[in-house]
């Protein structure tokens, strides 16, 4: 896998991105930025792992100079987390010219299941 650049978001999360063939994974070190009132990592830290690992594994199989867009995301939570590290790993299950079509696990420190996803991606070709 190779590093991914940062952007924004993944500054101020502090996550890294790890792209690979097919695949990419996102993880950062919970701290006190990412819970909300009840002391637990926010759902949207999860889903802003898979999503960003999700795009980064779609940018493995687009031609160059495409880019991509979420146009469907479907998100289940499966236990909290509130320490450690949080590791969302995406794999591309099938790649059309312009839909792609992936699948997500966040995992905890202890490899325990904290959300899943599965979505669809839009590929964006470069404007001539």
């Amino acid at each position: 896998m190779s590093d991914s650049p940062t952007f924004p978001l993944s500054d101020f999360l502090g996550f890294t991105i790890e792209q690979g063939d097919r695949g990419a994974v996102a993880s950062l070190t919970l701290d006190e930025r990412h819970m909300n009132p009840n002391s637990v990592a926010h759902g949207a830290v999860a889903f802003a792992l898979m999503d960003t690992a999700m795009g980064g594994a779609v940018m493995s199989v687009v031609p160059d100079g495409a880019a991509c867009a979420t146009i469907e995301f479907h998100t289940r939570f499966h236990r909290g987390a509130s320490e450690g590290t949080l590791s969302a790993e995406a794999t591309v299950i099938t790649a059309g010219r312009r839909i792609i079509h992936l699948r997500a696990e966040t995992t905890d420190g202890d490899g325990r299941l904290v959300a899943s996803a599965t979505a669809s991606f839009a590929v964006i070709e470069p404007r001539a």
